[in-house]
This record gives C-alpha cells, structure tokens and sequence, in this order.
C-alpha cells in the first residue's frame, strides 16, 4: 500500500513531495496535469497517477494528502473516494465551510474505519494547537481571539485562488457555539505578538470552525496582523467584495492570481510567523500565550509530512479530527522551529 500526494504539481504539494524524498519517503503523486505530475514524478524517482479529483483512482492507497484547492470544490470528491476505498484523508484546507461539512461525517468515517483529518499545514496546526493550550490553561473559557502575523508576506496561487473563492462572503466569527457572517473588519484591534504591539483585523479563518471541536469554547474570533495603510485599504475595498462572487469577476482575479508562484527558498527561509492566543472566562479570568513558528509554507510541509507519519504509524482512530483532536496540543510543538 502507498500513500498518495493530490495536487503534486502545485506549489505547496510539490514542497511537501521535495521534502518527502529527502527523508526517503516514496509518495505516490497525483493530480489532473499529466505533463506536470508527470515531470516531477520523473525528476524525483516516483511513480505518478493522473486523474481528476471528481474520479479518484485510490488503487492500493493507504492515505490521500490532499493538496489542490479551493477545497471547497475539491474536498467533497476526495473525502467520499477515502471512505469507500478505506483511506485516510488528510488536506492542507483552511477553509471553514470545508472544515464544517468533514466534522460532519465523524459518524461515517468511523463506521468506515478512516480517518479524516482536515488542516494539517499552517491552517490550522499551530493556531489549533495554541487554542488547545489555552483551554488547558484556564478550564471554563467561554471566549477564544487568536490572532497570526508573518514577518514577510508572500503567497502561492493557489491561497489566493482559494481567498479569492469566499471573499464575497465577507468575514465570520463564532458566536455562542454558532458561526455567523459578519462584515469585514468586523474587529480591528491591537495585538502583542511577540516582536510588539500590532494592528490586527478579523479574518474569516478556518479556526471558527476547529477550534471549537477542539476546545468547546463557543466563542471565537482570528485576526490577522495587518499594517495601518493594508487596513485603510481593506476598508475602503471591502464595499466592492461582493463584486469578487460575480462569475466573470471572480474568472478574471483568479486569472490574474494564477500568474503567481509563491516565495523562493529564500524568502521561506528568512520569514517568520508569529502568533497569539487569549481566553476567557465570564468571572473575568483570562490566559494569553505566544508562539513562534516557521515561515507558514515551511510549516505547512513540516506539519503534514509529521501528520501523515503519525497517522500511518500509530493505531487508527477512526473519524473526523482536528489537528490537536487527533494528535494533541504538543503536535506542534515537535516541529522544528517552533517556540513558545
């Protein structure tokens, strides 16, 4: 039995298939474009399989790392393919509705005997680890914020693609165990991260959704740190978001993100995440934490390639998880260049 990279060919699945030949791993990789798979199979001395994601082939696959988004039209198709052929599924998703509909077939997966264990890269392992911690720290939390900022932008066409894809949706948040649509910047605060004091804005982030299988906090809020002239320019666009869900505008964005590469080694080498974590409690009580990460492409790679070893390693826990559900709150952890 193998285990197989979906999406090989994109930006972050061809890091994770780099990375996996170095520790001597032999993924099977996979996607739709036979001529780039294909390339890249030969380059590193794998085998390949081309298919689209709404035909599988999993023919002796033990477990899909699902990488080519937006996994809102992705997901569905890979996630029912692993339950009726008996392999797990892993993604690298940070996307809410897609972290809410996988949550939702706990009952089949484990009748199955699969796991299904969405957000194993940057969305959302450290953030649902954090949050996990926090829980820990102060029992009867009622209110979770956690908020990120990277020293360095930068980002692969296949992120913006996926923005791109809810951004007429507008922004979310979770409230009283519920998630709720609310306008863009719906908050706009600052943030002691760890290097200082930033401006950070609300994001519709894929911990709404997992953080609350997590830690049960019923309340729960992410910002991303933004500067003030990124924040004055949201505002002053976010009345023309609704435009992106029109179909011949949402073509054209995705038609100029699709120019995009993503940061070089370089770039990936010298950023820095950093991240913050606060909770609550209705007596007034409250628990904050920081943490330091790799660059989130780096981590991403680092963190599902540990998922993936985890899961085909240990005994099979059958149904639907988050990070920190399936592999505890010290996960991250274990990761190299990860700091509290």
């Amino acid at each position: 039995m193998m285990w197989m990279i979906y999406g090989a060919n994109g930006y972050t699945g061809e890091l994770i298939a780099r990375e996996a030949v170095k520790r001597g791993e032999k993924p099977l990789l996979a996607g739709r474009d036979a001529e780039k798979v294909g390339a890249l199979a030969r380059e590193l001395g794998l085998e390949a399989r081309v298919f689209p994601v709404d035909r599988p082939d999993l023919r002796d696959v033990s477990l899909v790392l699902h990488c080519a988004g937006p996994f809102k039209h992705t997901s569905a198709p890979m996630v029912q393919a692993c339950l009726d052929a008996g392999a797990h599924y892993l993604d690298i998703t940070g996307e809410i509705a897609v972290f809410e509909s996988v949550m939702a077939l706990d009952a089949e997966a484990r009748r199955r005997g699969v796991t299904l264990l969405p957000g194993v890269g940057f969305d959302v392992v450290p953030t649902d680890c954090l949050a996990a911690m926090l829980a820990a720290k102060l029992p009867g939390a009622d209110e979770l914020w956690l908020a990120f900022r990277n020293s360095r932008g930068g980002l692969s066409r296949g992120t913006i693609r996926t923005m791109l894809e809810g951004i007429g949706d507008g922004g979310a948040i979770r409230r009283d165990g519920k998630i709720v649509r609310v306008p863009l910047l719906f908050d706009v605060r600052k943030i002691a991260f760890p290097s200082g004091e930033r401006l950070a804005m609300t994001i519709p982030w894929g911990d709404v959704a997992t953080a609350y299988y997590t830690t049960g906090i019923p309340n729960i809020r992410v910002y991303s740190g933004a500067s003030p002239k990124a924040i004055a320019r949201a505002r002053r666009m976010r009345f023309l978001a609704p435009l992106a869900a029109i179909t011949p505008v949402k073509r054209l964005l995705q038609a100029i993100a699709g120019r995009r590469r993503g940061p070089d080694a370089e770039h990936r080498a010298a950023a820095r995440t950093e991240l913050w974590g606060r909770v609550a409690r209705r007596d007034g009580a409250e628990a904050t934490m920081t943490m330091s990460t790799p660059e989130g492409y780096t981590l991403t790679v680092l963190s599902s390639l540990a998922a993936v070893a985890r899961v085909l390693s240990e005994p099979v826990q059958p149904g639907s998880f988050t990070p920190a559900k399936r592999f505890g709150a010290e996960f991250v952890l274990g990761l190299e260049g990860v700091s509290l």
